[in-house]
């Protein structure tokens, strides 16, 4: 039953595949932060911690997820809109109930058709925090489900990221802290997927005995981006990796990190790429980020990188 369910909330998401988009990009540029484009609200980052962010399909939103005043509790997911894609970001506007809840929500991964996966540490799921999905209609949000204990787990879930492959698999990434991941007896977070919201199965190539954690896949299949404490990285904190490949159902290349000044001796984590693939949004520690209210560590802004086609 509870797969059906599930089934029945995503129905009509894989309708149209996404067009596959050139696998050649230009080298990615100088990050900056979201409230520096001309006419942004200076409210797209706080004092607090602002992370997760992502785009919608069209561009149009970026969803964070902050534990600034004005939430439900924790962690909740906000969203800000623009008119137009590369446009400056209004403020952030607070999803509000179903979504939010008094524990922390966070994680947002909007896909076409008004569908949210998000990660939620509310009562009734499989143990830590766990994915659900939810869906925008006329009357607002739907109640959220949960995915089920086949994809979810004991431990924690982080970033879902959806996209349909070439032969019409719902295919569905995520990071997990479960038992049984790449390293024996571990308990750090590794890369899974899932097929058609089946089983969770560990992501060959992407995962280390270190964090590896937060995966967002472009749109296309054939790149992925997220963030690890693996060697290589600027210092012991998380940093952007990435790994590509030549079809949706491929092997990943060796992932490659970041270089500055992308990444740096700060943390940086849960990015995403857009639609086209053309921007990534990303939180950070880095010089520059607005500092904890209380006098605590610097908490996470959201930045904006781009590169060419």
């Amino acid at each position: 039953m509870k797969s059906r369910i599930v089934l029945s909330i995503v129905v009509g998401l894989v309708a149209l595949a996404p067009a596959a988009y050139g696998k050649h990009f230009g080298g990615w540029g100088t990050p900056v932060n979201a409230e520096s484009v001309a006419g942004a609200s200076s409210d797209l980052n706080t004092q607090y911690n602002d992370g997760c962010p992502i785009q919608s399909p069209d561009g149009l939103s970026l969803y964070i997820a902050s534990n600034r005043p004005g939430g439900l509790g924790g962690q909740d997911i906000w969203v800000a809109r623009r008119d137009e894609p590369g446009g400056p970001y209004g403020a952030p506007v607070n999803l509000g109930a179903p979504v939010n809840s008094a524990v922390d929500d966070f994680c947002p991964s909007p896909t076409r058709g008004g569908r949210l996966f998000f990660v939620s540490a509310r009562s009734g799921g499989c143990g830590g925090p766990d994915i659900y999905v939810t869906r925008l209609d006329h009357d607002g949000w739907r109640a959220p489900q949960n995915l089920g204990c086949t994809i979810n787990s004991a431990a924690g879930e982080a970033s879902p990221s959806f996209f349909q492959d070439d032969a019409g698999q719902s295919v569905l990434y995520f990071s997990s802290t479960r038992l049984g991941g790449f390293e024996a007896g571990g308990t750090d977070s590794d890369i899974y997927f899932s097929l058609d919201f089946g089983a969770a199965q560990l992501a060959p190539g992407l995962n280390t005995a270190n964090e590896d954690t937060r995966p967002n896949v472009r749109k296309d299949g054939l790149e992925v981006v997220f963030d690890s404490t693996r060697a290589g990285g600027l210092s012991a904190l998380p940093d952007i990796w990435t790994a590509t490949r030549a079809t949706d159902t491929a092997g990943w290349s060796t992932p490659v990190h970041l270089d500055a000044p992308i990444n740096t001796v700060a943390s940086e984590s849960r990015a995403s790429l857009s639609w086209n693939g053309l921007t990534m949004v990303f939180g950070s520690t880095r010089t520059g980020s607005e500092p904890d209210p209380l006098g605590g560590p610097t908490m996470a802004d959201v930045y904006i990188v781009t590169r060419g086609a």
